[in-house]
């Protein structure tokens, strides 16, 4: 989007009786009226949305934005030495809830935003769109509904999982719907879930089939203190709404033990593990002529970008919008899964992701990706482990820190095996014990994962 257009070329947002809210391409004009009227006083001075300041532009944040623009605006200028919300409300899920539409079938504009070459919706515009809306039900939970007050900041703290459970194609509708499904005393958990006609899934027996499902994590701050501030209370009402609460409680539980306990020493069954992949690696480094040709050294599937944050990829609070980090990302993961298979990938999940440190306007930002491991148990669906690590580099100060540590997994596309008889991928060794234990430590948390879901 061209930031300095005028106001009528980009459209306007109404949101339905539903609470979905449509979404239209950004270059295309539209004269769909705003459900309420603006406040008199801003109806004819009121700076249009894609003008404003600290915020990341798709056709998804323009249209959650502009369908709040009186929540967004408050956040934009909040009241000076306003006090702190005083008094928690105790909210339910449905007051959150938030959708999203696509008008995949009748705006071709917005389907060629997000095409990708194998006439799909681009996974990593998703993930923004995912991490826009979270964030847009958060602000919901959170607000008091009082303009005296100063608001929270409210940032992504992680993802616990984004799972594609079916191809998402292009040309037919998408809705996306969320909302908060547990609270803490700073943090709340929102889940998303994207829904698409069943018509392009041949067998369901809903009427809308669910695609893919993700779980956000985000949490509070004073926007004056920078401190952890709590959040409004949640109470679910249906029985569904109490089992997920009751899940997220589980998993939030376990990750403070996590946390909490000390790193445990290798068992002996893991530290024969270890042994053998360094033992395997050492062929490769010593002898390489006598290596197993069927195996490639971990440090030979890498590959690296590195990108200068802008101001136009920045945020609401001034900081780098999380969903377009998960974007770049995606885009390393699945180019680093094309250049190791030799096919064309198909995405199936992002694993738990923590934003560990905040990347800011003028970052000098390095992503550096690895296929980390390969499961080749099942010749139907190889799966492919790739690593993504965000580096945050400060060149005048020589330091480095990460900043966020991804994990994708694929497998390759059925049509693209196809075509490639006695296709088989390689298998993936260590040179290092460091990176020996990043592949065993990655295989632990992928079985805990499973065994959690089963």
């Amino acid at each position: 989007m061209d930031l300095n257009s005028s106001p009528s070329n980009t459209p306007t947002y109404a949101i339905s009786v539903n609470g979905t809210i449509p979404v239209s391409s950004t270059f295309a004009v539209s004269t769909t009226p705003f459900e309420t009227p603006l406040p008199s006083n801003s109806s004819g001075d009121r700076k249009h949305i894609a003008l404003w300041p600290g915020m990341y532009h798709s056709p998804v944040t323009t249209a959650l934005w502009e369908a709040r623009t009186k929540t967004f605006e408050r956040l934009l200028d909040p009241p000076r030495d306003a006090p702190p919300q005083s008094e928690l409300v105790t909210r339910t899920p449905s007051q959150s809830r938030t959708g999203i539409l696509y008008n995949f079938s009748s705006d071709f504009v917005l389907r060629e935003q997000y095409r990708d070459p194998w006439n799909d919706v681009r996974i990593g515009k998703l993930l923004e769109d995912l991490d826009a809306l979270a964030g847009t039900i958060s602000v919901k939970h959170c607000s008091d509904e009082d303009s005296t007050t100063r608001p929270l900041i409210l940032v992504t703290a992680s993802v616990d999982k984004i799972v594609l459970k079916k191809p998402i194609t292009v040309n037919i509708d998408l809705t996306i719907v969320g909302s908060v499904i547990w609270v803490g005393h700073s943090s709340m958990e929102i889940q998303l879930e994207v829904t698409q006609s069943k018509q392009v899934h041949a067998g369901d027996d809903d009427s809308d089939s669910i695609v893919l499902t993700a779980n956000f994590i985000f949490v509070a701050r004073d926007s004056k203190t920078g401190k952890a501030a709590p959040v409004n209370r949640l109470s679910p009402e249906t029985a569904r709404e109490k089992l997920l609460f009751e899940q997220a409680e589980a998993r939030n539980n376990l990750k403070k033990r996590k946390r909490g306990g000390e790193k445990k020493d290798l068992e002996n069954g893991e530290e024969k593990k270890l042994k053998d992949l360094l033992a395997e690696g050492r062929i490769f480094c010593d002898m390489p002529a006598l290596a197993d040709r069927d195996s490639i050294l971990l440090r030979d599937t890498s590959l690296e970008n590195s990108l200068l944050c802008q101001p136009q990829q920045r945020n609401i609070h001034g900081r780098i919008f999380g969903g377009f980090l998960m974007n770049r990302a995606f885009e390393l993961a699945f180019s680093t899964a094309y250049a190791f298979a030799g096919l064309v990938p198909y995405f199936l999940e992002v694993d738990h992701v923590d934003f560990l440190r905040p990347v800011d306007v003028g970052d000098f930002l390095r992503l550096k990706s690895c296929v980390l491991y390969t499961e080749l148990h099942d010749p139907d669906q190889p799966l492919i482990n790739v690593e993504v690590v965000a580096h945050v580099t400060r060149p005048e100060l020589r330091s480095s820190e990460v900043s966020n540590t991804f994990h994708f997994s694929f497998t390759v596309r059925p049509e693209a095996k196809a075509m490639k008889n006695g296709f088989k991928l390689r298998n993936v060794v260590p040179a290092t014990e460091e990176e020996a234990r990043r592949i065993l430590e990655r295989i632990d948390a992928d079985n805990l994962n499973e065994f959690f879901r089963t």
